[in-house]
């Protein structure tokens, strides 16, 4: 693929798009009691982190998840492809390998469905913006 071809205000959308939605998705109204209990991590610990850094680079590596796959589906993806490989790229690729890291590091079972969920919804929100946009 020619990087002419890629429509960067799709990947830069996209991008905005999964940072705005780990926001949501790592927030008390959903799933931020399980993944701070599944990580070991509290509240105070969280107050004491660089978060300006952490969000920076959260967002420029959901930049450069949405430019890889961007890449990946190729220019002008039917939006029917393209959500259904960011499924599949979420739950088959990246859940999967979380899974096998968390299996040998003994990380519980409610980490890995929050942090494999949200990247199930993270790749397939990239493909339904991708896909919309071509």
């Amino acid at each position: 693929m020619n990087f002419s071809e890629l429509n960067f205000l799709a990947v830069f959308v996209s991008a905005l798009a999964c940072f705005v939605l780990g926001g949501f998705w790592y927030s008390s109204y959903m799933f931020k009691s399980a993944w701070l209990d599944g990580c070991g991590l509290t509240d105070v610990d969280l107050a004491n982190a660089s978060m300006k850094k952490v969000f920076l680079l959260a967002f420029i590596l959901s930049l450069i998840a949405s430019f890889a796959f961007a890449l990946f589906l190729g220019p002008n993806p039917d939006l029917g492809f393209a959500v259904g490989a960011g499924f599949v790229a979420g739950i088959a690729w990246v859940a999967t390998s979380f899974g096998i890291s968390y299996l040998f590091e003994q990380r519980p079972l409610k980490l890995f469905l929050v942090n494999g969920g949200y990247h199930t919804v993270q790749f397939t929100l990239i493909g339904f913006i991708l896909g919309l946009w071509s």
